[in-house]
């Protein structure tokens, strides 16, 4: 692990997308950031992912991270969503790779059983272990921009562990650890 290194959590979502970012110096992380991208006013679904995928890249662009994480989709009954949700996470990614920055994904449970040992913890039982963790004087309205921030927690956490969520460094990876699912 770099010395020093930013990294970039993301809660996609086509309602609202959550994003934290950390700093790691000396295997100890501050906290640099959290926000959200509010999408609701958008009825366009491709509108909405158009500018997912712009404020990914804008957020690259300002912070330089070198590691993002994403919370990947969690399994429901409405494959619709399921389909949206996953898209809005595939522009993420899309992005982060494009700029050659090493992406990985974490289920929810994963993500909050980094943080609080507890698997299947509220959004509300996360946002206060990471304000008690990162000293955060005050927590947001909204929860997704914790969940993005969680996320990228939970990568430092696993980092230099021998098994993590899916890993990809960049296109050619990503195609490699999928070529079964791709249908040529």
């Amino acid at each position: 692990m770099a010395k020093e290194q930013i990294i970039l959590g993301i809660d996609p979502g086509t309602t609202i997308m959550g994003f934290g970012l950390i700093k790691v110096e000396n295997k100890k992380m501050t906290f640099l950031q959290l926000n959200e991208l509010d999408l609701k006013k958008y009825d366009d679904h491709y509108l909405k992912l158009k500018l997912i995928f712009e404020r990914t890249i804008e957020l690259i662009d300002t912070h330089h991270p070198d590691q993002i994480a994403i919370e990947a989709p969690f399994f429901g009954k409405n494959v619709q969503s399921m389909l949206k949700l996953g898209r809005a996470q595939g522009v993420a990614m899309a992005a982060g790779l494009s700029r050659e920055i090493p992406v990985t994904e974490y289920s929810p449970k994963k993500i909050k059983m980094a943080i609080t040992g507890n698997g299947n913890a509220s959004k509300e039982q996360v946002a206060k272990m990471l304000q008690s963790l990162l000293k955060l004087k005050s927590l947001p309205k909204n929860l997704d921009s914790t969940d993005g921030l969680a996320a990228a927690v939970c990568h430092f956490y696993n980092q230099g562990r021998v098994e993590i969520g899916k890993s990809y460094s960049g296109w050619a990876s990503f195609v490699k650890q999928n070529e079964g699912r791709v249908k040529k």
